[in-house]
């Protein structure tokens, strides 16, 4: 049986296997091994009230759940997901695009003139705040949360040393480069990368095949991971039959 290897934490991770069809997801052994861990920061978000704030992860969100009042104040986020959140816990959220150049493209368009505050984790991508600084809007950042890097887990190490098929979808660089570094060699890998940057730590691996979402959003993710599946499940099949 082929294995579908989640690296996300555990939430995230099980958000994503919801989105594939059962009929797909008990045909796989599906394994839960984060390779990172989110946790809020102790000290306490520092806002002004006429500041306007930038979420680029649903994590920076949750980080600020019950810290800050944020009746009335805009959110600018990056993708679907993290907008919704924002939405939800009270944020006046608006989408701002699925990439961080997405982001910054659409603020330096409309130039809010508030204090703008990018709430992000302590490994972030993109330098949204100095792009936008260095471009005249006021723009500061502050570290809500860490990500803290995992082995994997006794399971998945097992699993990746059998010569067995496995899926490995990857959302993010540091994790693809954590994985590429714990990946034992030889392992039978069909990896899916979210973006390019996702895809370029895991080159150096030995791999059955490596594909990039053509959008860096789950259902994209979510759809390459069906085909995969698909034709393992439908090789397995027809080995059987023989």
């Amino acid at each position: 049986m082929a294995c579908l290897l989640m690296t996300r934490p555990p939430d995230a991770a099980r958000r994503f296997v919801e989105l594939l069809p059962k009929s797909l997801t008990t045909e796989l052994k599906v394994i839960y091994s984060p390779l990172i861990s989110v946790k809020p920061m102790d000290d306490s978000v520092s806002l002004d009230s006429s500041d306007t704030v930038i979420f680029t992860s649903s994590n920076g969100v949750s980080a600020t759940g019950g810290v800050v009042d944020c009746e009335d104040i805009v959110a600018f986020c990056l993708g679907q997901r993290t907008t919704q959140i924002a939405s939800d816990a009270g944020w006046k959220a608006q989408m701002c695009g699925k990439t961080a150049d997405d982001l910054v493209e659409y603020l330096l368009q409309n130039r809010p003139s508030e204090t703008l505050v990018h709430l992000r984790g302590r490994h972030s991508r993109g330098n949204i705040a100095e792009r936008l600084s260095e471009a005249g809007l006021t723009c500061r950042e502050q570290i809500v949360y860490d990500q803290r890097l995992l082995p994997l887990t006794v399971e998945a190490e097992a699993a990746l040393a059998a010569s067995k098929d496995v899926i490995v979808p990857l959302f993010s660089p540091r994790t693809a480069r954590q994985f590429a570094d714990l990946c034992p060699v030889g392992s039978k890998n069909h990896l899916i990368a979210m973006s390019d940057a996702v895809e370029n730590p895991l080159k150096s691996l030995k791999y059955k095949d490596l594909q990039v979402c053509s959008e860096p959003e789950a259902q994209s993710m979510a759809q390459l991971v069906r085909e995969v599946a698909a034709h393992l499940i439908r090789v397995e099949s027809e080995q059987s039959a023989q």
